[in-house]
């Protein structure tokens, strides 16, 4: 029983996943009885969307601090944060519109109601990133208004001093109550994954597996583009530090976030090798890296971007180029606010399809495989923690040379 009960999540989806396929071609349509777990199961993660972005948004919002006092290094941190996710987003769409990993699984018939959204146009889309009526927005689950309300009331609660403080404790509750809740809905993974899949492959038969190793390929090639140029880059021209020195000094802090695939989990370790290996002083690593941890997912944002594509056209469905600049803005918008634990990026996943107009059914084909993706997001997701503390070290003056200690 104790085995059972310490065998990883990840082993437990994979199991549900292959079983799923054996299931769905020994039972073939007998397996429709099980549909419902996996109804439940998307219902749940949807469930957690709204309460889960709101909560861990206004909360790292408001760990910035009182913005008056650390005025450049915030501006500095939260736009190289914004500005290398929206690039990762931009490598994961431009992959998979060259990969087209989803191409020819032939799931559009499943879906011969379905309509695209006509995207609306950018002054559009800037006027409804604000809501007349958060309250209305939070039960509707207009999520590009509620992070933009989110990031108000963080920085409000900040500036309102002692009587702000009430509200980012309440906040910070309610968010560790959701990652705990994320972690319950996640236990029920397995199940879900198991019924999805099944019912997915009675209905189409194995052909609609074959996919799977290009979405993983584009994904790890994606991350690696990231590392080589993105990150390289910026250590090079801003902080004329070496590429190969950096990754070196923080191999531990990048090879325990593809293990334990937490952020939140590898922070200690992340705020150690920074200090220690590459010589960020503790005054920028204990801002930068917690905040990052938070609000920074490039990784995350990367494997949207892919993941998107993948179920579009899994299920034949066109997207213009609009709407895939849609996708980039809400994913760049919604990895502000995922959660850095194991996971939340599947649910993630899941806004970014709602928001897109896309089947949110298609979270079950890439959940199976979820584990793997995870394994190299959330590596470059703390890899680029530490490349933006060290840029912005750098910039400081805040970054002392350990080249011969390193």
């Amino acid at each position: 029983m104790d085995g059972k009960k310490n065998t990883p999540l990840i082993w437990k989806i994979a199991i549900g996943f292959v079983a799923g396929i054996v299931a769905g071609i020994v039972f073939r349509e007998k397996i429709a009885i099980v549909a419902p777990i996996g109804t439940i199961f998307i219902t749940l993660l949807k469930m957690l969307i709204v309460p889960l972005v709101f909560s861990s948004l206004v909360v790292g919002t408001a760990s910035i601090g009182d913005p008056r006092s650390l005025g450049r290094i915030g501006v500095k941190t939260i736009g190289l944060y914004l500005g290398t996710t929206a690039v990762a987003i931009a490598i994961g769409l431009m992959l998979g519109n060259v990969i087209q990993p989803g191409v020819g699984m032939g799931l559009g018939a499943d879906l011969s109601g379905f309509k695209v959204p006509t995207p609306p146009k950018i002054g559009e889309v800037l006027i409804g990133l604000f809501s007349t009526n958060p309250i209305n927005s939070l039960a509707q689950g207009n999520i590009l208004q509620i992070i933009v309300f989110a990031l108000f009331l963080g920085i409000s609660a900040v500036f309102a001093g002692e009587k702000g403080k009430p509200l980012i404790r309440g906040m910070d509750s309610i968010a560790e109550a959701m990652y705990k809740m994320t972690g319950l809905v996640m236990q029920l993974a397995p199940y879900g994954v198991f019924a999805l899949i099944a019912t997915t492959v009675a209905k189409y038969g194995l052909s609609v597996l074959a996919p799977f190793g290009k979405v993983i390929f584009a994904v790890y090639l994606g991350c690696l583009l990231q590392a080589i140029l993105v990150y390289s880059g910026l250590l090079a021209f801003w902080a004329h530090i070496s590429p190969i020195r950096f990754f070196n000094g923080i191999k531990e802090a990048s090879l325990t976030a593809f293990v334990t695939r937490s952020s939140s989990a590898t922070l200690p370790i992340t705020m150690r090798v920074t200090q220690e290996n590459i010589g960020v002083s503790e005054k920028i690593s204990s801002f930068v890296l917690p905040l990052g941890a938070t609000i920074n997912m490039d990784g995350t944002a990367l494997y949207q971007g892919v993941c998107a594509l993948f179920v579009a056209q899994a299920f034949g469905i066109e997207l213009s180029i609009g709407a895939q600049l849609g996708i980039l803005l809400t994913a760049t918008l919604a990895s502000i606010g995922t959660a850095g634990v194991p996971g939340a990026g599947l649910i993630m996943l899941t806004l970014v399809l709602t928001q897109a107009g896309l089947p949110v059914e298609g979270v079950a084909l890439v959940a199976g495989i979820d584990a793997v993706l995870d394994m190299a997001r959330t590596a470059i997701n703390v890899t680029g923690d530490a490349t933006v503390a060290t840029v912005v070290a750098k910039t400081e003056g805040e970054l002392t040379d350990v080249t011969e200690a390193a």
